[in-house]
């Protein structure tokens, strides 16, 4: 543990990419093979179960410290960290066991499986053992909140230099299903072996949002698709099965049976992009329809009839048992439509339409009509692109709508977490109904982290309620609310729901009194829900 603590310190306490990549490297060469597994499974997002809540542990390392749990809940806001919190309030340890970061994450399993005493007595006598830092990772793996700031990219690239093996090639091994607990480091890293798991995805192709379309030069070498509104995911056909994942490395195939069907339609060996969509009546339906499904493991007969769902396909990644990423992208898009083209109408996928244009002002037109087709707006993607990994600038750009907005008052606010734990950056909004103000939405972002302290020092001097963590104001701010659509909610308040609010402006030149109504919630949700 004394080990991945040193690395710790040295990738937080820098800014420099290249110090931290050099931190990692010098890790991967020297660790043991269990931590170096664990190690790439925690920077990968692969991190151990929560053992004990946060509540619970609060309280115990209020206890250990001697100190009232009043005092221990008034320390954490000012440090922002929980685990950072216990590691400063807890008494030195009485003694120091040197064990690796592979023991002490097995010992999270043993004592995930006992009961609350079990579980107490390994928790105290682990602080008892460590050191501050390595109490402190010790407790963000408890709570299975183990988070750093060095991306999976950082992490894959340190581990290139460190192994030798090409950054493209140890992106790919790095996808999929696997843990520490179904691998290892030789299986995962050192083995190369392509067949090895059928069901790995490609690392996905990410876009940036488009700032100046002047820079992409003529049209004639773009082609631009429909932005739609679903679920990015890659479909997986290879030895006789199917496997779907999802952007975030999540295996989905059991949420979206339909696709199983795929597989006496298209050749083994093949990998496709795109985005799953409810769809009825060769239309696709509006995100909520699809959000019903989200978060399932299974789905009742009732629900595959109520919102049924294609695969838009967009991207052909593998062809044959072949990987063509690197070949134009007009070139894989013409495989694509051909092999569509082979299926029948019945079989859940369909090819994302192109949107034709003979110059950018009449792509712009095209563009307005996106929320028509329950789409967010459009892609731009350079006729002879590669398809390559992780978000690069230069080839695909996503040409958004502009979103939808309505001026709104602040009326609860609750504190951040992390380095704005001492800041109130969550707010509740209401609209006016009559006289009343009827809250509709919550959002934690759009604003600068002057605005943050500035709205954190008025919600200090006008705070009316305390409701837990949550603080009503009083009724005096209106901020614009910016978000990408609405739909019906009879689990709210006001009866509708938000898809990504945020704050685009704090309006200091509106009075409460002219912020939106609920009507005008409405008259949207009628017109674009």
């Amino acid at each position: 543990m004394k080990d991945f603590a040193t690395l710790f310190t040295a990738v937080d306490q820098t800014t420099r990419t290249t110090r931290k990549v050099e931190s990692l490297a010098e890790f991967f060469r020297t660790a043991s093979d269990a931590d170096k597994l664990w190690c790439v499974a925690l920077f990968s997002g692969r991190r151990p179960k929560r053992v004990i809540t946060t509540t619970v542990l609060r309280e115990w390392a209020a206890e250990r410290a001697g100190i009232p749990l009043w005092l221990f809940e008034e320390s954490y806001p000012i440090v922002g960290d929980l685990a950072e919190t216990i590691a400063l309030v807890l008494p030195p340890a009485a003694a120091h066991e040197e064990r690796p970061l592979s023991h002490w994450i097995a010992r999270l399993r043993e004592l995930s499986a006992g009961d609350d005493a079990t579980r107490k007595a390994g928790i105290l006598a682990a602080w008892d053992v460590l050191d501050r830092t390595e109490r402190l990772l010790f407790t963000k793996l408890l709570t299975g909140g183990f988070r750093v700031g060095v991306s999976q990219k950082l992490m894959t690239r340190a581990l290139a230099r460190a192994t030798g093996q090409d950054e493209a090639e140890l992106t790919h091994k790095l996808m999929g299903a696997w843990t520490p607990e179904t691998t290892s480091w030789e299986a995962l890293i050192e083995a190369h072996d392509p067949s090895a798991d059928l069901s790995r995805p490609y690392p996905f192709y990410l876009a940036y949002q488009l700032d100046d379309l002047a820079a992409l030069g003529s049209a004639a070498d773009w082609i631009a698709e429909w932005k739609w509104d679903g679920i990015r995911g890659q479909l997986v056909l290879r030895g006789g099965e199917h496997h779907l994942w999802s952007r975030g490395e999540e295996l989905m195939t059991p949420r979206f049976p339909e696709f199983a069907r795929l597989i006496d339609y298209l050749p083994d060996g093949t990998v496709i992009d795109g985005e799953v969509l409810a769809f009825a009546d060769e239309t696709p339906l509006p995100f909520n329809a699809l959000q019903k499904r989200i978060g399932r493991k299974s789905v009742p007969r009732k629900l595959l009839e109520e919102s049924p769902v294609v695969l838009m396909a967009y991207d052909l990644l593998e062809d044959g048992g072949t990987d063509i990423r690197a070949r134009p992208f007009a070139e894989r898009r013409a495989r694509l439509a051909e092999l569509i083209g082979t299926i029948p109408p019945e079989a859940p996928a369909r090819l994302s339409p192109a949107v034709t244009a003979d110059s950018w002002e009449a792509l712009a037109v095209e563009r307005e009509t996106s929320r028509d087709r329950n789409a967010e707006g459009l892609m731009l993607k350079r006729a002879d692109s590669p398809y390559l990994a992780g978000r690069r600038k230069g080839d695909w750009w996503k040409w958004k709508v502009d979103p939808l907005v309505i001026d709104a008052v602040m009326i609860y606010a609750q504190s951040g977490s992390g380095r704005r734990a001492n800041l109130f950056t969550d707010f509740t909004f209401a609209v006016w109904d009559g006289d009343d103000l009827v809250p509709f939405t919550k959002a934690y972002s759009g604003l600068t982290d002057a605005e943050f302290r500035r709205i954190t020092a008025w919600v200090r001097r006008n705070t009316l309620q305390k409701f837990g963590p949550v603080r009503q104001v009083r009724p005096e701010h209106v901020f614009e609310i910016a978000f990408e659509g609405i739909q019906e909610s009879p689990r709210h308040k006001s009866g509708v729901a938000l898809r990504f609010p945020r704050m685009s402006r704090w309006r200091h030149d509106k009075p409460i009194a002219e912020a939106n109504t609920l009507a005008d919630l409405r008259e949207m949700l009628a017109t674009y829900g």
